[in-house]
Protein backbone atom coordinates (compact mmCIF):
# COMPACT_ATOMS: atom_id res chain seq x y z
CA UNK A 1 0.00 0.00 0.00
CA UNK A 2 2.60 1.92 0.97
CA UNK A 3 4.93 1.21 -2.21
CA UNK A 4 1.97 2.02 -3.95
CA UNK A 5 1.16 6.03 -2.97
CA UNK A 6 5.09 6.35 -3.01
CA UNK A 7 4.74 5.68 -7.11
CA UNK A 8 1.78 8.32 -7.50
CA UNK A 9 2.77 10.80 -5.03
CA UNK A 10 3.97 13.10 -8.08
CA UNK A 11 0.22 12.80 -9.70
CA UNK A 12 -1.55 13.23 -6.36
CA UNK A 13 0.85 16.43 -6.04
CA UNK A 14 -0.22 17.61 -9.17
CA UNK A 15 2.60 16.81 -11.22
CA UNK A 16 2.84 14.70 -13.88
CA UNK A 17 5.39 11.33 -13.11
CA UNK A 18 7.97 13.11 -15.77
CA UNK A 19 8.51 16.55 -13.66
CA UNK A 20 11.74 16.41 -12.58
CA UNK A 21 12.44 16.66 -8.92
CA UNK A 22 13.52 19.64 -6.93
CA UNK A 23 13.19 23.44 -7.42
CA UNK A 24 13.07 22.90 -11.04
CA UNK A 25 9.77 21.72 -10.89
CA UNK A 26 8.44 25.08 -10.26
CA UNK A 27 9.68 26.52 -13.68
CA UNK A 28 7.70 24.00 -15.52
CA UNK A 29 4.43 25.38 -13.97
CA UNK A 30 2.79 27.41 -16.92
CA UNK A 31 0.53 29.49 -14.60
CA UNK A 32 3.42 30.35 -12.61
CA UNK A 33 5.97 31.40 -15.42
CA UNK A 34 2.62 33.08 -17.66
CA UNK A 35 2.83 35.56 -13.80
CA UNK A 36 6.16 35.91 -13.72
CA UNK A 37 7.02 36.63 -17.20
CA UNK A 38 4.09 39.76 -17.23
CA UNK A 39 5.30 40.98 -14.12
CA UNK A 40 8.95 40.95 -14.64
CA UNK A 41 8.54 42.23 -18.16
CA UNK A 42 6.16 45.41 -16.93
CA UNK A 43 8.66 45.90 -13.91
CA UNK A 44 11.26 46.34 -16.55
CA UNK A 45 9.41 48.58 -18.95
CA UNK A 46 7.89 50.87 -15.71
CA UNK A 47 11.50 50.69 -14.21
CA UNK A 48 13.01 52.54 -17.16
CA UNK A 49 10.54 54.90 -17.60
CA UNK A 50 10.86 56.09 -13.96
CA UNK A 51 14.98 56.69 -14.85
CA UNK A 52 13.35 58.77 -17.87
CA UNK A 53 11.31 60.90 -15.18
CA UNK A 54 13.88 60.89 -12.99
CA UNK A 55 16.13 62.49 -15.61
CA UNK A 56 14.26 65.37 -15.88
CA UNK A 57 13.03 65.79 -12.43
CA UNK A 58 16.73 65.96 -11.88
CA UNK A 59 16.50 69.62 -13.83
CA UNK A 60 13.55 70.41 -11.86
CA UNK A 61 11.84 70.04 -15.29
CA UNK A 62 9.34 66.91 -14.52
CA UNK A 63 6.26 69.45 -14.87
CA UNK A 64 7.14 70.22 -18.77
CA UNK A 65 6.77 66.82 -19.51
CA UNK A 66 2.53 67.13 -19.05
CA UNK A 67 -0.31 67.60 -16.57
CA UNK A 68 0.33 65.82 -12.97
CA UNK A 69 3.89 65.70 -13.43
CA UNK A 70 4.93 68.91 -11.77
CA UNK A 71 4.59 66.03 -8.26
CA UNK A 72 8.05 64.53 -9.44
CA UNK A 73 9.67 68.10 -9.49
CA UNK A 74 9.20 68.30 -5.60
CA UNK A 75 9.84 64.46 -5.12
CA UNK A 76 12.79 64.06 -7.28
CA UNK A 77 15.89 66.09 -5.82
CA UNK A 78 18.04 68.20 -8.27
CA UNK A 79 21.33 67.11 -7.85
CA UNK A 80 22.86 63.79 -6.55
CA UNK A 81 24.57 60.85 -7.50
CA UNK A 82 24.19 59.10 -11.02
CA UNK A 83 22.92 62.49 -12.68
CA UNK A 84 24.87 62.19 -15.64
CA UNK A 85 23.79 58.64 -16.21
CA UNK A 86 20.39 59.50 -16.57
CA UNK A 87 20.97 62.41 -19.14
CA UNK A 88 23.13 59.88 -21.58
CA UNK A 89 20.58 57.25 -21.13
CA UNK A 90 17.02 58.93 -20.64
CA UNK A 91 16.94 62.25 -21.63
CA UNK A 92 16.45 61.67 -25.98
CA UNK A 93 17.01 64.57 -27.90
CA UNK A 94 14.81 63.14 -31.12
CA UNK A 95 11.80 65.13 -30.27
CA UNK A 96 13.37 68.21 -31.20
CA UNK A 97 13.46 67.08 -34.79
CA UNK A 98 16.57 67.77 -34.71
CA UNK A 99 18.44 64.31 -33.67
CA UNK A 100 18.07 61.92 -36.31
CA UNK A 101 20.82 59.80 -35.59
CA UNK A 102 20.64 56.03 -35.13
CA UNK A 103 21.60 56.47 -31.46
CA UNK A 104 19.08 58.94 -31.45
CA UNK A 105 16.24 56.86 -32.61
CA UNK A 106 17.51 54.01 -30.57
CA UNK A 107 16.61 56.09 -27.95
CA UNK A 108 13.64 57.04 -28.52
CA UNK A 109 12.75 53.38 -30.41
CA UNK A 110 13.23 52.28 -26.75
CA UNK A 111 11.70 54.94 -24.66
CA UNK A 112 8.43 53.40 -26.76
CA UNK A 113 8.82 49.68 -26.28
CA UNK A 114 9.43 50.53 -22.58
CA UNK A 115 6.18 51.95 -22.71
CA UNK A 116 4.59 48.96 -24.43
CA UNK A 117 6.02 46.47 -21.72
CA UNK A 118 4.64 48.90 -18.48
CA UNK A 119 1.43 49.79 -20.17
CA UNK A 120 0.13 46.68 -23.11
CA UNK A 121 1.51 43.57 -21.45
CA UNK A 122 -0.26 44.07 -17.94
CA UNK A 123 -3.51 44.56 -20.24
CA UNK A 124 -2.99 40.79 -21.58
CA UNK A 125 -1.80 39.43 -18.52
CA UNK A 126 -5.44 38.12 -18.26
CA UNK A 127 -4.82 36.68 -21.96
CA UNK A 128 -1.93 34.72 -20.94
CA UNK A 129 -2.70 33.43 -17.55
CA UNK A 130 -5.57 31.50 -19.38
CA UNK A 131 -3.57 29.88 -21.87
CA UNK A 132 -1.08 29.12 -18.66
CA UNK A 133 -4.22 27.59 -17.19
CA UNK A 134 -4.93 25.85 -20.28
CA UNK A 135 -1.48 24.36 -20.45
CA UNK A 136 -1.22 23.46 -17.03
CA UNK A 137 -4.29 21.15 -17.30
CA UNK A 138 -2.48 19.74 -19.90
CA UNK A 139 0.99 19.74 -18.37
CA UNK A 140 -0.55 18.08 -15.09
CA UNK A 141 -1.81 14.75 -17.44
CA UNK A 142 1.99 14.48 -18.78
CA UNK A 143 1.35 15.76 -22.01
CA UNK A 144 3.48 18.15 -24.41
CA UNK A 145 2.85 21.81 -23.61
CA UNK A 146 4.30 25.07 -25.14
CA UNK A 147 5.70 27.91 -22.75
CA UNK A 148 3.68 31.08 -22.36
CA UNK A 149 6.88 32.25 -23.20
CA UNK A 150 6.56 32.25 -26.62
CA UNK A 151 3.00 33.47 -26.49
CA UNK A 152 4.17 36.21 -25.19
CA UNK A 153 6.78 36.96 -27.54
CA UNK A 154 4.70 36.66 -30.14
CA UNK A 155 2.24 39.59 -28.22
CA UNK A 156 5.18 41.50 -27.45
CA UNK A 157 6.24 41.59 -31.07
CA UNK A 158 3.42 43.21 -32.32
CA UNK A 159 3.98 45.88 -30.03
CA UNK A 160 7.40 46.45 -30.69
CA UNK A 161 6.26 47.22 -34.30
CA UNK A 162 3.80 49.53 -33.16
CA UNK A 163 6.98 51.35 -31.04
CA UNK A 164 8.83 51.45 -34.13
CA UNK A 165 5.60 53.17 -35.83
CA UNK A 166 5.35 55.26 -32.97
CA UNK A 167 8.70 56.60 -33.45
CA UNK A 168 8.28 57.77 -36.97
CA UNK A 169 5.46 59.24 -36.00
CA UNK A 170 6.94 61.05 -32.84
CA UNK A 171 9.55 62.42 -35.57
CA UNK A 172 7.15 63.59 -38.07
CA UNK A 173 4.95 65.47 -35.16
CA UNK A 174 8.09 67.03 -33.81
CA UNK A 175 9.10 68.11 -37.32
CA UNK A 176 5.93 69.53 -37.92
CA UNK A 177 6.60 71.23 -34.16
CA UNK A 178 3.29 70.11 -32.85
CA UNK A 179 5.58 68.58 -30.16
CA UNK A 180 7.59 70.75 -28.02
CA UNK A 181 11.25 69.36 -27.05
CA UNK A 182 9.41 67.92 -23.79
CA UNK A 183 7.54 65.94 -26.29
CA UNK A 184 4.11 67.82 -25.27
CA UNK A 185 1.77 69.04 -27.69
CA UNK A 186 2.22 72.91 -28.59
CA UNK A 187 -1.41 73.36 -29.57
CA UNK A 188 -5.12 73.12 -27.81
CA UNK A 189 -6.80 72.47 -31.21
CA UNK A 190 -4.21 68.83 -31.85
CA UNK A 191 -4.65 67.73 -28.63
CA UNK A 192 -8.75 68.05 -28.68
CA UNK A 193 -8.51 66.73 -31.62
CA UNK A 194 -6.24 63.42 -30.81
CA UNK A 195 -8.78 62.97 -27.84
CA UNK A 196 -12.08 63.39 -29.91
CA UNK A 197 -10.88 60.73 -32.31
CA UNK A 198 -9.83 58.17 -29.40
CA UNK A 199 -13.36 59.06 -27.97
CA UNK A 200 -15.20 58.54 -31.04
CA UNK A 201 -13.35 55.09 -32.04
CA UNK A 202 -14.71 53.49 -28.50
CA UNK A 203 -17.73 53.50 -30.68
CA UNK A 204 -16.75 51.85 -33.63
CA UNK A 205 -17.56 48.58 -34.70
CA UNK A 206 -14.04 47.54 -34.72
CA UNK A 207 -13.04 48.48 -31.27
CA UNK A 208 -16.36 46.38 -30.08
CA UNK A 209 -15.21 43.32 -31.87
CA UNK A 210 -11.53 43.46 -30.69
CA UNK A 211 -12.27 44.34 -27.45
CA UNK A 212 -14.47 41.41 -27.25
CA UNK A 213 -11.84 38.95 -28.34
CA UNK A 214 -9.25 40.30 -25.70
CA UNK A 215 -12.46 40.04 -23.05
CA UNK A 216 -12.64 36.31 -24.29
CA UNK A 217 -9.33 34.56 -25.16
CA UNK A 218 -10.54 30.81 -23.37
CA UNK A 219 -12.41 30.08 -26.47
CA UNK A 220 -9.94 31.38 -28.82
CA UNK A 221 -7.23 29.03 -27.10
CA UNK A 222 -9.94 26.12 -27.30
CA UNK A 223 -10.24 26.19 -30.75
CA UNK A 224 -6.95 27.12 -32.16
CA UNK A 225 -4.97 24.29 -29.20
CA UNK A 226 -1.58 23.33 -30.84
CA UNK A 227 1.72 22.00 -29.40
CA UNK A 228 3.77 24.00 -32.11
CA UNK A 229 5.89 26.68 -30.66
CA UNK A 230 5.93 28.20 -33.95
CA UNK A 231 1.96 28.14 -34.02
CA UNK A 232 1.85 29.28 -30.25
CA UNK A 233 3.90 32.48 -31.08
CA UNK A 234 1.66 33.58 -34.17
CA UNK A 235 -1.26 32.82 -31.81
CA UNK A 236 0.50 35.02 -29.89
CA UNK A 237 0.71 37.59 -32.84
CA UNK A 238 -3.29 37.59 -33.15
CA UNK A 239 -3.72 38.24 -30.07
CA UNK A 240 -1.43 41.23 -30.19
CA UNK A 241 -3.12 42.24 -33.06
CA UNK A 242 -6.66 42.44 -31.85
CA UNK A 243 -5.53 44.20 -28.63
CA UNK A 244 -3.57 46.88 -31.38
CA UNK A 245 -7.19 46.95 -32.76
CA UNK A 246 -8.87 47.94 -29.20
CA UNK A 247 -5.99 49.74 -27.90
CA UNK A 248 -3.84 52.00 -30.57
CA UNK A 249 -6.48 55.05 -30.40
CA UNK A 250 -5.73 55.37 -26.27
CA UNK A 251 -2.10 55.26 -27.05
CA UNK A 252 -2.42 58.16 -29.02
CA UNK A 253 -3.50 60.07 -26.26
CA UNK A 254 -0.02 60.42 -25.21
CA UNK A 255 1.02 62.15 -27.47
CA UNK A 256 -2.12 64.95 -26.67
CA UNK A 257 -0.88 64.75 -22.89
CA UNK A 258 2.57 64.59 -23.53
CA UNK A 259 4.59 61.25 -24.14
CA UNK A 260 6.44 61.07 -21.33
CA UNK A 261 3.74 61.51 -19.05
CA UNK A 262 3.61 59.06 -16.30
CA UNK A 263 0.69 59.54 -14.91
CA UNK A 264 -1.50 59.23 -17.75
CA UNK A 265 0.09 56.20 -18.86
CA UNK A 266 -0.31 54.75 -15.53
CA UNK A 267 -4.07 55.60 -15.90
CA UNK A 268 -4.18 54.52 -19.86
CA UNK A 269 -2.58 51.12 -18.35
CA UNK A 270 -5.54 51.12 -16.03
CA UNK A 271 -8.59 52.29 -18.08
CA UNK A 272 -6.90 49.39 -20.86
CA UNK A 273 -6.78 46.49 -18.07
CA UNK A 274 -10.83 47.64 -16.99
CA UNK A 275 -11.60 46.99 -20.61
CA UNK A 276 -10.24 43.49 -21.31
CA UNK A 277 -11.83 42.32 -17.63
CA UNK A 278 -15.09 43.76 -17.82
CA UNK A 279 -17.96 41.45 -19.22
CA UNK A 280 -19.36 43.81 -21.87
CA UNK A 281 -18.76 47.01 -23.84
CA UNK A 282 -19.66 49.67 -21.57
CA UNK A 283 -16.51 50.33 -20.20
CA UNK A 284 -15.38 51.52 -23.49
CA UNK A 285 -18.39 53.80 -24.09
CA UNK A 286 -18.34 55.24 -20.71
CA UNK A 287 -14.47 55.98 -21.43
CA UNK A 288 -15.02 57.06 -24.91
CA UNK A 289 -18.05 59.51 -23.80
CA UNK A 290 -15.37 60.97 -21.32
CA UNK A 291 -12.75 61.63 -24.14
CA UNK A 292 -15.09 62.96 -25.96
CA UNK A 293 -15.89 65.48 -23.47
CA UNK A 294 -11.89 66.34 -22.82
CA UNK A 295 -11.30 66.29 -26.40
CA UNK A 296 -14.53 69.27 -26.77
CA UNK A 297 -12.70 71.38 -23.90
CA UNK A 298 -9.34 71.62 -25.39
CA UNK A 299 -10.87 72.31 -28.48
CA UNK A 300 -13.65 74.80 -27.41
CA UNK A 301 -10.75 76.61 -24.65
CA UNK A 302 -8.68 77.01 -28.01
CA UNK A 303 -10.72 78.51 -30.31
CA UNK A 304 -11.91 80.99 -27.28
CA UNK A 305 -8.43 81.26 -25.98
CA UNK A 306 -8.17 82.47 -29.74
CA UNK A 307 -11.13 84.71 -30.80
CA UNK A 308 -10.16 87.70 -29.58
CA UNK A 309 -7.44 88.39 -32.03
CA UNK A 310 -9.41 87.03 -34.74
CA UNK A 311 -12.52 89.39 -33.49
CA UNK A 312 -9.73 92.41 -34.65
Amino acid sequence: MRSSIEQHAPELAGAPPNAPPGPGRMFLRPRITAIVCVVVLAALGWVYLAFMVAGAANHGDAGALGPGMALFDRLMPRDGLGRSLLDALCRPTFATGQGTSLVDLALVLVMWCAMALAMMLPTAGSMIVTYAQIAETAWRKGETVVSPHVLAAGYTSVWIADACAATVLQWALASAALLDPALVPVSGLFSGAVFLLAGSYQFSALKHACVTRCQRPLPFFLAKWTTRPAAVFRLGIRQGIYCLGCCWAMMLVMFAVGVMNVVWMALLGVIMTTEKIATTTRVSRAVGVIFIAIGTAFVSASVIAHWPAQAR
